[in-house]
This record gives structure tokens, sequence and C-alpha cells, in this order.
């Protein structure tokens, strides 16, 4: 049975706990089981936490028991990236830089938020040392592995959620993408991830990466992503940066498929190389779009790579994240990231404000194009997933995380919403996913047409998850 309640998405497993055919505690302890079953397989997990998760889903059970559930996601087994505070539990980051000897009683704004609405919290789950790069390893908590293939990376900074999602450890999936750092582990582990736009989801405390930093969920099923998104929008009032309550429920018009829907379909934002194999399968999705009652329309953006707007913005961040380090916290800190994070040492004011400036054009030009476009579509990663140990697929020459995931970080610059959305798999049976972008507030709009590219193509889910 246990098989069976991990492959339901949250929508049935409240559906269950309205009925009472199910209950949040055996729902809890499944989740639990498969967590110690393929742990030490995978290493999606830095922290399990069987008791205080036990004692959430009791509590969760009488809730239901009485017909009174305390929110949306009551009882519903729940991770959060270890990049989060959540209470009770220490907040590592990947870091054996982080002094765990205090307290631990906060909760960042989307933890508190999933809380208040019942969630059993599981765990927290991998990160690359302070989300600095787009595949899971650290030198905290050693590799985290790709559940459609072990030798493989999920990529990263969320790659312990993503590999949770993939394989049933949990139902709700708290990440963070700062660079890509949701849609890459999405991309290379077949879920759906979703980045929304900055301020929609309230975060505190902000990280270094501040503007460029959002939250958002790594689910199996795009209404799951939209349920979770709904909870963790809700204010928070620590958040200086955060947009006025909108009370928006994004479950409401998830079915309303896209026909005439204006997309804009760009095979390499103007800068970008694509696996061949990865470019064809991509356009088998868009094709498929059209088929649905989209208008699509393929356009050549032209674009420059924005990666030289991104990487001093970066470095300024991991400046931010060094600098208060001793010599001896520094000689425990992963070497790259050490040396990613030395120009931003040497970056002044007036020049970080330049970089701001290209940023804005960047973004004004991407509100222009909306103008015309409902939603603009590109590949997700311009590869599949590759060994583990490894920034960069081994013998390509590549030298940094973004040269083989150039669609991402553009999008944390215009602050856009953008999903996941997987659409086949490789011959080397590895995932591949497409992008899904809209304006700034337009998450909505994204999520439907996620959802109605779902409908006709299911997500699948590995093998190894039992």
């Amino acid at each position: 049975m246990s098989n069976d309640i991990l492959a339901l998405s949250a929508q049935q497993l409240l559906e269950h706990y309205r009925a009472k055919t199910l209950s949040p505690v055996e729902v809890t302890r499944a989740a639990l089981a498969r967590i110690e079953k393929l742990q030490p397989t995978y290493n999606a997990f830095v922290v399990v936490g069987t008791e205080e998760a036990l004692e959430a889903a009791a509590e969760s059970e009488q809730r239901w028991l009485r017909g009174e559930p305390k929110g949306l996601v009551d009882g519903l087994p729940t991770t959060v990236k270890d990049l989060l505070l959540c209470k009770g539990w220490s907040t590592r980051r990947g870091s054996r830089t982080v002094n765990t000897d205090q307290a631990w009683d906060e909760d960042s704004a989307s933890v508190a938020r999933m809380r208040e609405h019942g969630a059993v919290f599981l765990g927290k789950t991998c990160t690359p040392e302070f989300g600095w790069k787009g595949v899971t390893d650290s030198p905290l908590t050693g590799v985290t592995r790709n559940p459609w293939n072990t030798a493989m990376t999920p990529g990263g900074s969320s790659g312990g959620a993503a590999v949770a999602a993939a394989l049933g450890m949990g139902v709700m999936h708290i990440a963070t993408d700062g660079g890509g750092s949701i849609r890459i582990p999405a991309g290379f582990c077949g879920m759906f991830g979703f980045k929304p736009t900055f301020g929609l989801v309230p975060v505190h405390p902000h990280p270094p990466p501040l503007t460029l930093w959002h939250q958002g969920p790594i689910a199996r099923t795009v209404h799951d992503a939209a349920l979770m998104l709904t909870v963790i929008s809700q204010p928070d009032v620590r958040d200086f940066y955060a947009a006025p309550p909108l009370g928006i429920d994004f479950r409401a018009d998830l079915d309303n498929g896209i026909r005439g829907m204006r997309v804009a379909y760009s095979r390499t934002l103007g800068y970008a190389k694509v696996d061949a194999q990865v470019a064809a399968l991509v356009d088998r999705g868009v094709a498929s779009l059209e088929q649905l009652g989209a208008q699509v329309e393929e356009i050549d953006l032209a674009l420059e790579d924005p990666i030289s707007i991104m990487q001093p913005l970066w470095a300024v961040a991991l400046a931010m994240a060094v600098e208060p380090m001793g010599a001896a916290q520094r000689a425990l800190a992963d070497p790259p990231m050490l040396e990613l994070a030395q120009p931003g040492f040497g970056i002044t004011a007036l020049q970080y404000r330049a970089f701001e400036r290209q940023r804005e054009t960047l973004a004004r030009r991407m509100n222009l194009l909306h103008q015309n476009y409902d939603l603009l579509v590109t590949p997700q990663l311009a590869t599949t997933a590759f060994a583990v140990n490894h920034e960069v697929p081994p013998g390509s020459g590549l030298t940094r995380w973004w040269q083989w995931s150039p669609f991402t970080y553009p999008f944390n610059l215009t602050q856009q919403p953008a999903a996941t959305v997987p659409c086949g798999f490789a011959d080397n049976g590895l995932p591949v996913a497409m992008q899904f972008v809209a304006a700034r507030f337009q998450d909505a709009k994204v999520l439907r047409a996620a959802r109605a590219f779902e409908r006709t193509h299911p997500i699948r889910l590995p093998s190894s998850r039992t």
C-alpha cells in the first residue's frame, strides 16, 4: 500500500484525508520508510526529522478526524531545502563553516506559511555550499545522485528537493532559485519546477543574492505546485521587498487550456548552444502546444549572453557570504566558491550600479516582448544530466555551470516567472524539459500553460522510487 500512497498527488491525498480513507500518519510513515530505504543511495537529505514528522502527522490526523483541517496542505509530507530556516533544525547551507551552536528558533517565510497550513516537515534537503552551483554536492553532505541514473547529477542547487520529489520522499518540496536552482534539478530529474515572480513569494531572511533569489515549489504535478504556491505566496511582514498581498488561488484557472494563447518560441535566445537531441524534443513539445490551440511563432531574440551581468552580481553575493569567514572557516569551504567570490570583493558601488542598469535594460526588453506574446518558450537546459563529481559535462571543454544552463539566469535578472516542463527523454534515458516564461506577475498564465501540456504529456516517475 505504501507504494500506492507515495504515487498519489497532494490533491489526491487531501481527498483521501477528507474521506478518511487514508491518514496523514500512514502517509508520513510511508514517506519516512522510503527515505530510510533510498537515502543511502541517493543522498537527498541532510536532516531527517522522524520524531517531529510523526508528531505533526498525528496532530494532523486528529484535525482531519474532527473535520477541521488547519489549512490547505494539512498533513502533506513536505521537505525544506537546507538554505532555509526551519525551527528546531540547524541550517547548514551545505557548508562546514556554519556554526551549529546557535538557536534555531525561526522559520523562513515560506516555511512559516506551510507550517501554518499544517504541512508535515520530513526533513531538510541537500544543496551545494550556499547554493553556489548547478549540481548538488558539497563539503558537508557529499554527492546527491540522479533518480534516473545514480552515476549522474540531479542538478542543483535544489538537487535534494528534486530527487525527493521524483522518488516519493515527500509531496511538497520547498526550493530556491538564484540562477536556475529550481529549474535545473527539475529538468535533470524530470519534475515540474516553478520559479515565481520575484516578490510574489515573501522571503525572510534575504540571502546575499537578494533580488536575484526566488523561492518556489518542485513537485510531481502542476496542480501540486499551484497548491503550494497559493500557500507560500501569502504575506509575511518581515519581507521589505514583497509584493502587496494578491490573494490568488493559483489552482483556480489551471484547466482553462491555452487555446488562443500567443506563444513565442526561441531555440537559443540568440547565444545558447543546445544538444541536438534536446532541441528536437523541445521542438516536438512546442508543436504539441500548437495542437492544444496556442498560436506559436518562432522568434530570434538575438540577445547577447547576459552572463556578463549575472556573473559580477553573483560574485558580489558570494563575496558577502565569504566575507564574515575567518581563515579557518575558509579552509573548510568549497575552493571554487571562494574563487568565484574573489572578484566580488573588488567591484565598486558605481560598477555594481552599472551592472544593475544593464539588468534593467534586459528586463525592459522582456517587458516589451510580452506586449505581443503571452508566453516565451525555450529549452530548459542545453544538455541532459551528466556524471556526478563534475561542475560541467566531462570532456565538454566547458568550465562553469552556467555554460550548460544558459536559459535559466536571464530570468532571475528579469525577475519573471519561469517553469520547468518535462517534455520527453533522450536516448540515454534521461529527462528533457522545456521552459515556460511569462511577464512579471503573470504566474497563473505559466501554470495554466504547463497544466495544459501536462494533461496530454503526464510526468513520468522513475522505477527506482520503489
